[in-house]
């Protein structure tokens, strides 16, 4: 699967981008924000139909700039979940136009009525993204992530394809 705007690219991940994808994961920056998976993990959500794990290329030279994992693609009831965005270079708005290829994507070309996600409470800046791209706030989850300070609560967010339609018109 191939993605393009002007500025970015998504490409299908291969196993040669995992140290990539687990570099970022592991940065102090991002680290807080997401619970880092495996390289086995990655292998594994490489090779598995359910899900579609893409790297983000952008900037000059279309080099990876970050990478998003969705799940659901077989799933019956058409509801997507974007298990995770990470972005390396933070600020040239490769955030804002990954989030608005996928949804043109799930909701346009895969026929999907539901895009959903989880994000850290203390995230506002993945939270007010998501907002301005027309993702609501379904749920709480409340103190369901143990760390070494406590727990951390989790936003449930969605958008759904009349949703979608709607700000597409306007």
């Amino acid at each position: 699967m191939i993605l393009k705007s002007e500025i970015l690219t998504f490409r299908n991940t291969e196993l040669r981008d995992i140290d990539f994808v687990c570099s970022l994961e592991s940065n102090e920056e991002n680290a807080k924000f997401i619970i880092p998976w495996s390289k086995e993990k990655h292998e594994k959500a490489i090779e598995n139909t359910d899900i579609l794990h893409l790297i983000v290329e952008g900037g000059k030279g279309n080099h990876p700039v970050g990478y998003m994992i969705i799940a659901g693609l077989e799933n019956p009831d058409l509801s997507i979940e974007l298990v995770r965005i990470t972005i390396r270079d933070k600020g040239k708005g490769y955030g804002k136009e990954s989030i608005r290829l996928i949804k043109e994507w799930v909701f346009t070309k895969h026929n999907a009525n539901r895009l959903w996600l989880d994000v850290k409470v203390n995230n506002l800046r993945a939270f007010n993204l998501y907002k301005k791209q027309g993702f609501v706030v379904e749920g709480t989850l409340r103190e369901c992530i143990k760390n070494d300070k406590g727990f951390e609560s989790l936003y449930i967010m969605s958008i759904l394809k009349n949703e979608f339609e709607k700000s597409n018109q306007g």
